[in-house]
């Protein structure tokens, strides 16, 4: 039996046992209160469930540096010497055999090859080759896991990004952020577990929009959705009390407000009444630890640098990546950036670059901080989106602007957290179409993310509608490959 179904029994037949005793409601709600000072009192945060982490982890926080639309591995991480060489020619039919591909071009007579726009080099002591439009985040290659070979079924943008996030490419099943939060609890009362921000690009190129269920929380109870902080003004909606009330009185009115609903979760045992408990008191507690987050005054001036001209700039991908150091050095558990504009149909050769420019520094600052600060070997940092794009050009066979999704095989960066340093994993055919070694599935990366965090993804589960669920459904192994020893 799921441990929130036991805790509801529990709840609930305390609550009938006060009754029948004479201690009614009153004692029932009193007891509720008690235990979770008690609980409050005997460890900080929010804690996870009994036995949870399955065993030690190697790391306590992660950090997700989402790029959505699907970053070209093709330009970016893939070098194929074979698509400069034919560039122009159809990539063979022996190659492509029954790939699905999007319906924008499954139906082609033609699959022009579009060489990489830039030449790779090699970086670090490792010698992984990358774009150059990725300088800095080449410069920590010695750091970075580059996994060359995954693969997804997805072929559009929503049920990719669900996909990954969730297990599923419906939408309807808690994200791995709150399966997470759910198991492991959060290691600050003043700071929710699980974070969300979101950006774009400058020139909103990118039509693709982030759902709500990205982060949510799907059949675990709402407490463990993440929670989306804003990209202009207050980060976080209604903090500030209204004119006239003092923070005393909040906190006063609080208060009442939690006796009321501890009775009325003693008497239903209904989990989203302890969700409302909870955010109450995060909403109050976050009054002044958020402006506090926010606020870059007593970072060094060195250290603005490093992530570029745009991270005093609200909403960015640079502000956001800073916003996610200081998250995760002040005990969030899983912070989730989803930054848009990958998604280059018809302008590859010129939003490419620049994507890249705005992205590269701001995702190495904030891999590099962690190392400075001493806390990459225990957070992990996951960088990449829901698929690739193709080795052939989309548009006019003449004269092609654009690459399609493509998820028969990509790229996905990894660094800290226990992931293995300066390493390649996998490999892909002269056109990086086809996987010719070592393929990680989505259901993999999962999986393998969970065990980093000491989660066995088989283990945590949460019984909805007759069955138990898991964030891999029935599929997904751990790829060890990737794994520091």
């Amino acid at each position: 039996m799921d441990h929130l179904h036991r805790e509801n029994i529990r709840r609930v037949t305390r609550r009938q046992l006060f009754g029948s005793a004479g201690m009614g409601i009153g004692s029932a709600a009193l007891a509720t209160l008690l235990a979770r000072e008690t609980a409050a009192a005997d460890m900080p945060g929010q804690a996870g469930l009994p036995g949870l982490p399955h065993f030690p982890p190697k790391a306590k926080r992660v950090v997700m540096l989402w790029q959505g639309g699907g970053p070209s591995h093709v330009d970016l991480f893939d070098p194929k010497p074979a698509l400069i060489e034919r560039g122009g020619q159809d990539v063979p039919e022996s190659v492509r055999g029954s790939t699905r591909l999007s319906t924008m071009s499954s139906g082609y007579a033609k699959w022009p090859i579009v060489p990489p726009l830039k030449p790779f080099a090699k970086y670090g002591q490792c010698g992984i080759e990358m774009s150059t439009m990725l300088p800095r985040i080449g410069s920590l290659a010695d750091d970075l896991c580059l996994v060359r070979s995954m693969n997804t079924e997805a072929v559009n943008h929503a049920p990719g990004v669900t996909f990954f996030q969730t297990g599923s490419q419906v939408p309807g099943r808690p994200s791995m952020g709150a399966w997470m939060s759910y198991g492991l609890g959060c290691e600050t009362e003043d700071l929710p577990a699980f974070v969300v921000m979101t950006s774009s690009d400058k020139g909103k190129t990118c039509g693709q929009l982030f759902f709500d269920y990205y982060w949510g929380s799907g059949f675990l109870p709402s407490r463990y959705q993440g929670v989306k902080f804003r990209n202009t003004g207050d980060p976080v909606p209604y903090l500030a009390n209204p004119a006239g009330v003092s923070r005393e009185a909040r906190r006063a009115l609080l208060d009442d407000l939690a006796a009321m609903n501890a009775a009325h979760l003693a008497d239903y045992g209904d989990p989203e009444i302890d969700t409302r408990i909870a955010q109450y008191e995060m909403a109050y507690r976050m009054q002044a630890s958020v402006p506090d987050l926010v606020d870059f005054s007593d970072e060094p001036q060195h250290v603005l640098d490093r992530y570029g001209p745009d991270v005093r700039t609200k909403g960015s991908y640079a502000f956001n990546c800073l916003v996610a150091r200081r998250l995760l050095e002040r005990g969030t558990r899983f912070v989730q950036l989803m930054h848009a504009g990958w998604d280059q149909h018809s302008n590859l050769f010129t939003q490419l670059e620049e994507q890249c420019r705005d992205t590269d520094a701001p995702s190495a600052a904030l891999i590099q901080d962690l190392k400075d600060r001493g806390m990459l070997d225990d957070t992990l940092v996951t960088w990449g989106g829901e698929f690739g794009r193709t080795p052939f050009g989309q548009g006019d066979p003449d004269s092609p602007k654009g690459r399609d999704h493509f998820g028969r095989a990509y790229s996905f960066l990894l660094a800290g957290g226990g992931a293995k340093a300066g390493h390649v994993h996998g490999s892909t055919d002269d056109y990086a179409w086809n996987i010719t070694a070592d393929p990680v599935h989505i259901h993999d990366m999962q999986a393998t993310i969970m065990h980093l965090v000491g989660i066995d993804h088989t283990k945590l589960t949460f019984r909805y509608q007759g069955r138990q669920f898991r964030l891999t459904d029935v599929h997904g192994h751990v790829v060890k490959g990737i794994i520091e020893t």
